[in-house]
């Protein structure tokens, strides 16, 4: 709920499935204020009045009733015709009013009809209206602006905490010389330090379980990759210090692609 000030008349406005409502309960103050909804029903009456209601519905509201709607319509301007927003909201199924009871009830319309009442109470009032509800809508947009420009930024700040993590944590490290020249138990654990930068026991020491129970999809296809690359390099007779700098070049490479891949996403 906000409000706009117009004509010393504090007037509210609300969103409605993302539209902006006027309360014309609030309008009608500035003419009579212990009558308001009379004037509103005189209004109703009006032939010209629901015209513009029925033109209007019929634009912008798929489920509006035109057979009620005609019916109305023979009878405005006659001696004995009356009729009050909720029995136009119920029997057309209008989008364009909506009635509202309780601490902050009253009328309200979309504002193009809104305005349409302005103009019947007072045109002075309306252009002042119109004036005031500019400025509401200029003062929302700044304030939303600026939101988007803080979500932005912040959106900005998790992508790069984002890729800082994936990079620290996903992507292989290359292996120091040490590492290189250091002799491995088994075939398996040159995989595992090229991959991971370090053997199963190692891992198991620090976390108490095994490092391969604790990959993640990108990470266990790459390893069943290294474990068909290194087939061939020990068929085609390269050192293990060979085969390692070479299996943990392929292991970034791969992994890079890898933890951005779709297909590989939807598999996780």
């Amino acid at each position: 709920m906000s409000e706009i000030s117009v004509l010393d008349r504090r007037i509210s406005v609300r969103k409605i499935d993302d539209n902006d409502y006027i309360c014309i309960t609030d309008i009608a103050k500035y003419k009579e204020s212990s009558r308001t909804d009379d004037l509103i029903r005189n209004w109703l009456r009006n032939r010209n009045t629901l015209e513009f209601l029925g033109t209007w519905e019929t634009l912008y509201n798929p489920n509006f009733n035109p057979v009620e709607f005609d019916g109305f319509r023979k009878e405005a301007g006659l001696n004995g015709f009356s009729l009050t927003p909720k029995q136009w909201i119920m029997k057309t199924n209008s989008v364009g009013l909506v009635s509202k009871s309780g601490r902050y009830g009253g009328t309200f319309a979309h504002k193009d009809i809104a305005f349409e009442f302005a103009a019947w109470i007072s045109v002075k009032f309306k252009l002042y209206m119109i004036k005031e509800f500019q400025r509401l809508k200029e003062k929302e947009n700044k304030r939303l602006n600026l939101e988007w420009n803080l979500k932005r930024n912040i959106l900005k700040i998790n992508y790069r905490l984002h890729t800082e993590a994936i990079k620290e944590n996903l992507i292989p490290r290359e292996l120091t010389k040490s590492q290189v020249k250091k002799k491995y138990a088994n075939e398996a654990d040159i995989l595992n330090v090229a991959l991971f930068g370090q053997t199963a026991q190692e891992f198991k020491v620090k976390n108490k379980y095994s490092i391969r129970d604790n990959a993640n999809m990108a990470q266990l296809i790459c390893l069943s990759n290294l474990e068909s690359l290194n087939s061939i390099l020990i068929k085609e007779g390269f050192s293990q210090v060979v085969r390692l700098k070479k299996l943990n070049a392929v292991a970034i490479d791969q992994m890079r692609k890898l933890i951005v891949d779709n297909g590989v996403k939807l598999l996780s």
